[in-house]
């Protein structure tokens, strides 16, 4: 299983890609999804996403292959857009498969959170009075994050 990693200024289509990870498969018990938009806080008018080419594939390939090796997993999309986003879009999509629905949501969830915490992304906001700032991390994500490397 080859993880499809793809990191894109376009949109991209949930349904299009979930048919294109689970096309000609009758193995696969369980699909979990998670979709991350751009939400409207504190007068946020757009993110922009910045990202070394090259460097976040191979960072992100390594994870999806660090979730293949926790979970029996048939499949995994991980898919994160670049560039002005405005509030209510679409930003990254996380697809897993697997014969059984634990092994797809745990492995879901478990690269969302690596993706909000560890993948190389630089964030700015844009906000609607003109200023800008970059996106702290969070000890919430960090924590979230945190419960994959307890032992």
């Amino acid at each position: 299983m080859t993880p499809r990693i793809a990191i894109q200024e376009a949109p991209f289509d949930l349904a299009e890609e979930t048919a294109r990870l689970t096309e000609g498969r009758s193995d696969i018990g369980g699909l979990a999804s998670f979709v991350g938009l751009c939400r409207a806080d504190d007068g946020l008018a757009a993110m922009v996403l910045e990202h070394y080419p090259g460097m976040t594939e191979r960072a992100i390939t390594r994870i999806a292959e660090e979730a293949a090796g926790r979970w029996p997993l048939f499949g995994i999309t991980v898919i994160h857009r670049v560039g002005r986003l405005p509030p209510g879009a679409p930003i990254v999509l996380v697809l897993t498969a697997s014969a059984h629905r634990a092994a797809a949501l745990e492995s879901c969830a478990f690269l969302i959170d690596w993706l909000k915490t560890g993948a190389p992304f630089w964030k700015r906001e844009e906000l609607a009075d003109g200023e800008s700032r970059w996106v702290e991390a969070k000890a919430a994500d960090d924590a979230a994050a945190a419960r994959w490397t307890a032992a």
